[in-house]
């Protein structure tokens, strides 16, 4: 079953991206093991049609948005992804505030829109999971 995440309920397929390779390297390594370097990852660049992404108003958002298990996100998320009104959704970043996430519809009728432009291998500096010491 799929697990629910900040944009989505439990069991609801959903892609989440990022809007440049800096900001997604930054959202999956908030959810890493600590000191646990992945060693196979791939980053991809895709295109979205310009005229199939939403933009999500940050005035309708909860006060507590950025917090975690928030129910009125995952309800947000969720109601987008069964009206297929857009193909994706830009969302705002938590660990980088004032840039954007992209959510993607798999079940969206457009998903075969999106193309992949660039597929290779990505690696964290290894000093991003080096115990500082003092801290």
């Amino acid at each position: 079953m799929y697990a629910a995440r900040r944009w989505n309920r439990k069991g609801n397929l959903i892609v989440y991206t990022a809007t440049s390779r800096a900001l997604a390297a930054i959202e999956y390594f908030v959810n890493l093991e600590p000191n646990q370097a992945p060693a196979d990852l791939i980053m991809l660049e895709a295109l979205v049609p310009d005229d199939q992404i939403e933009q999500l108003d940050l005035a309708t958002l909860p006060h507590n948005w950025h917090e975690s298990d928030n129910p009125e996100c995952q309800e947000i998320g969720t109601e987008w992804l069964k009206s297929k009104r857009s193909l994706a959704l830009k969302v705002p970043s938590v660990p980088v505030r004032g840039d954007w996430n992209v959510l993607l519809n798999p079940s969206h009728p457009n998903f075969v829109d999106i193309s992949v432009t660039s597929r290779v291998p990505f690696f964290y500096d290894e000093r991003m999971f080096q115990k500082r010491a003092g801290r």
